[in-house]
C-alpha cells in the first residue's frame, strides 16, 4: 500500500502501488534522530526568498490549487509524508511514529503517533501547550469529507470509513451541519496518540489519501475563528504564517514549537554529497522564508538572475534562457548554478463542460464536436513552439510514473483534414460570412475558452485560434486569474478550460472523471456508468496489472467521449543558486524544512555579480 497525495486542484508528478511499506523501517530512524543532531536549527538571519502564485486559501480541508497546497504544507502535517528522495517514492512518517498497522482482511488500518507533538500557539489554546492526539486527525478527517464546505467532501472515502455515509448524507439535508460529534464506528481514536480506521473494503489509494493527504487542524482553532481559517493557519509544521498580503507576499517563520527532523537517509550513490554536506544538522535550518507573487515566467527569471530568488522553477522560452545547446550555461555552472531536470505530475489537459447544451452532452452533433477540436489541435507545435521542446505529449489523464499510466498508449495525430470532415458529415456544413460554421439548427457557433493571464498562455491562444480556424470553429477566450478559473470550473461557469491536474502515484487523477465525484474535481461533470465500474474496479485492484486494464478502460471512454483532452507534461527545470544546500526537486511535495542557506556564500555572490 502507497499512499497518494490529494488530486483536488492542480497539484504537482511513479507507480509504485503494491508494495508494503517496508521503507518505513530504514528511514523513519533518520526522520525522528533529531535528538542526537547538533548544529542549531532555525537561524533567523537565514531567509529563503522564492516566488509562488497567488495563494487562495491556507484551510488545508478547502485548498484546492498548488500554490496554497505548497504553502500550507510547511505549516500544517498529515500522518505520513513522500520520502524526499524516492523515486517512485515511498510514504514515511511525518507524524505518526512508525509504519501503519494493517489487519489481515486488509480493512482494519491503525496509526501510532509520535508523543510530544506541539501546534503553534493560537489564543484559542488560551496560553498552554497544545499537543497532537488521535483526536485531531479524527476531526480533520471529518472536516475534509464535510460536504458543506469547499472541498464538497469525498464520496469515495465517506463509503469506504464504516458509518461515515450516513454522518455525511445528514449533512446534506437543508440547513443541516456536519455532526462533528457523531461517533462513526470506522473512524476513532482507541487513546490519546493511536487512529483506528475501519473500512467498508480494501482500497489501497484511498486509505493512502486519509494517511498522506488528510493534514491536522485544531478544532478549538476552527471554533474560534467560526470555521474560517482560511488566514488563520495553526498547524504543527515546521513554518508558520506571520505575514500574507493577497496578490503581493506571503512570509513564513520558522514554529518555535518545531520538534526538529534530520536530513532523510538515502542509499543512491547519487545523492552522497548532499547527504554529506546536511549531515548533523537539526532541521529546518532556514528561519524565515518570503515568498513573492510573481506570476510571469521572465520576470522569475530576472528576479533569479539577480539572484533575489533562491531557486526558480522554468519551463519553455524562460529555461532556455539560462541554456547553451540543451545545457546549463557554462557561466552560471561556473557561479555554482545547479540545474535540475523532471517531468511534472501533473497533466495539463482542455476540459470541457459536459452540461454545456453546445459543447457537452453524449449527441453525435455533440461527441463530433469535442472529437474534432481534439483532432484540431497541433500539440507538437505547442510543445515545440511555447514550451521550447520541453514537455512529453500526452493521451491520458495520469502522467507518466504514475499507477495506471500506458506506456502503449498514443494520442491522436494532429488531423485537421480529418476534423473538417467529421463536423461536415454531423450537421455543422453550414458556414457564416466570415467561412465560420454554424450550429446544426443554423444559430453561430462560437466556443468560450477560459485561460490564464500571462504569456505562455497569450501564445497558447494564438495556438489554439490558429487550429481551431482552420476547422472554422470560432473561439473566444476568457482570460481570468488563477483561482477564478478554478471557482467557475467548480459552479459549472465554464464551457472549455485549460490547465494542469496533478496528484499522487497511486492514480487518483482518474477519479477526475468519476461520477460521484463532487464538481470540484470533476469539473466536466461527465457521468458514464462503464468509467464508473472500472474506476471502482481500479481502486479495489491490489496489483498493478489490473489495475493497468482497468485504466486502459478509463483511457479508452475518455478518447471516445472526449470530456477531456490531454495535452501535455510539463517538464521543468529547476535552477538553484549555489548558496542553497539541501535542494532536491521531489515531485510528490515540497520539502523546505530539507533546505538550509550558507548565508556567507551567498553574500559572497552577491558582492560578486
Amino acid at each position: 500500500m502507497s499512499p497518494p497525495g490529494r488530486p483536488k486542484g492542480e497539484y504537482r508528478s511513479a507507480q509504485h502501488e503494491g508494495r508494503p511499506l517496508s521503507v518505513c523501517a530504514r528511514v523513519v530512524g533518520a526522520l525522528l534522530l533529531c535528538a542526537s543532531c547538533v548544529a542549531l536549527a532555525a537561524d533567523p538571519a537565514k531567509v529563503l526568498r522564492l516566488a509562488t502564485s497567488d495563494i487562495d486559501t491556507l484551510d488545508p480541508q478547502q485548498w484546492q490549487d498548488t500554490y496554497s497546497n505548497i504553502v500550507g504544507s510547511s505549516i500544517f502535517e498529515a500522518m505520513y509524508q513522500w520520502d524526499y528522495f524516492g523515486r517512485p517514492p515511498e510514504p514515511v512518517p511525518d507524524t505518526a511514529a512508525a509504519a501503519p498497522e494493517f489487519s489481515a482482511d486488509r480493512k482494519t488500518v491503525t496509526v501510532r503517533l509520535q508523543p510530544g507533538i506541539l501546534f503553534t500557539d493560537d489564543p484559542a489554546f488560551k496560553g498552554k501547550p497544545r499537543e497532537l492526539t488521535a483526536d485531531d486527525y479524527v476531526y480533520s478527517i471529518k472536516r475534509y469529507l464535510d460536504p458543506n464546505l469547499r472541498g464538497g467532501g469525498d464520496p469515495l472515502l465517506t463509503d469506504l470509513i464504516v458509518g461515515m455515509r450516513a454522518v455525511v448524507d445528514a449533512a446534506r439535508r437543508p440547513g443541516a451541519r456536519l455532526d462533528y460529534h457523531a461517533r462513526v464506528e470506522g473512524l476513532r481514536a482507541l487513546d490519546r496518540h493511536t487512529l483506528q480506521l475501519r473500512l467498508t473494503d480494501v482500497n489501497y489509494p484511498l486509505v493512502a489519501d486519509i494517511l498522506v493527504g488528510v493534514r491536522a487542524v485544531a478544532r478549538e482553532v476552527v471554533d474560534a475563528a467560526r470555521g474560517d481559517i482560511q488566514a488563520r493557519p495553526v498547524g504543527t509544521g515546521p513554518y508558520r504564517l506571520v505575514e500574507w498580503r493577497r496578490g503581493t507576499r506571503v512570509v513564513l517563520e520558522a514554529n518555535p514549537r518545531y520538534r526538529g527532523v534530520a536530513f532523510p537517509a538515502s542509499t543512491d550513490p547519487r545523492h552522497a554529497d548532499l547527504i554529506a554536506a546536511m549531515q548533523g544538522k537539526r532541521l529546518p535550518q532556514v528561519g524565515r522564508i518570503e515568498l513573492s507573487v510573481i506570476d510571469e515566467q521572465p520576470t522569475r527569471l530576472l528576479e533569479f538572475e539577480s539572484g533575489n530568488l533562491d531557486y526558480v522553477e522554468l519551463r519553455g522560452e524562460a529555461a532556455q534562457r539560462l541554456l547553451v545547446r540543451g545545457e546549463l550555461d557554462p557561466a552560471l555552472a561556473a557561479r555554482g548554478i545547479r540545474r535540475q531536470t523532471y517531468s511534472t505530475n501533473s497533466v495539463r489537459s482542455i476540459y470541457m463542460n459536459m452540461e454545456d447544451p453546445v459543447l457537452g452532452g453524449t449527441g453525435i452533433a455533440q461527441v463530433a464536436l469535442r472529437r474534432a477540436i481534439a483532432l484540431a489541435l497541433d500539440v507538437e507545435a505547442l510543445i515545440r513552439v511555447v514550451y521550447n521542446g520541453q514537455g512529453l505529449p500526452s493521451s491520458q489523464i495520469v502522467p507518466p510514473g504514475v499507477s495506471g499510466f500506458d506506456p502503449q498508449s498514443r494520442r491522436p495525430p494532429h488531423d485537421p483534414v480529418t476534423a473538417n470532415a467529421l463536423l461536415d458529415r454531423v450537421g455543422y456544413g453550414r458556414r457564416d460570412a466570415q467561412n465560420f460554421r454554424l450550429q446544426p439548427d443554423g444559430r453561430p457557433l462560437t466556443l468560450s475558452f477560459t485561460i490564464f493571464p500571462g504569456t505562455v498562455w497569450r501564445e497558447i491562444q494564438t495556438l489554439f485560434k490558429r487550429n481551431l480556424d482552420a476547422i472554422g470553429v470560432r473561439v473566444e477566450f476568457k482570460v481570468v486569474p488563477t483561482q477564478d478559473l478554478f471557482k467557475e470550473a467548480a459552479q459549472g461557469q465554464f464551457q472549455m478550460n485549460i490547465h494542469g491536474r496533478g496528484g499522487g502515484p497511486v492514480g487518483l487523477l482518474f477519479s477526475t472523471l468519476y461520477g460521484p465525484t463532487p464538481p470540484e474535481g470533476n469539473e466536466t461533470r461527465f457521468r458514464n456508468a462503464q468509467y464508473d465500474r472500472a474506476f471502482e474496479g481500479f481502486l479495489r485492484a491490489a496489483d498493478e496489472k489490473t489495475r493497468l486494464a482497468h485504466a486502459r478502460t478509463m483511457t479508452a471512454l475518455t478518447q471516445v467521449h472526449v470530456p477531456i483532452i490531454p495535452l501535455l507534461v510539463d517538464v521543468e527545470n529547476a535552477f538553484v543558486q549555489p548558496w542553497v544546500m539541501g535542494y532536491h526537486r521531489s515531485p510528490f511535495g515540497t520539502y523546505w524544512k530539507y533546505l538550509d542557506i550558507d548565508a556567507a556564500r551567498r553574500l559572497r555572490g552577491a558582492g560578486g555579480r
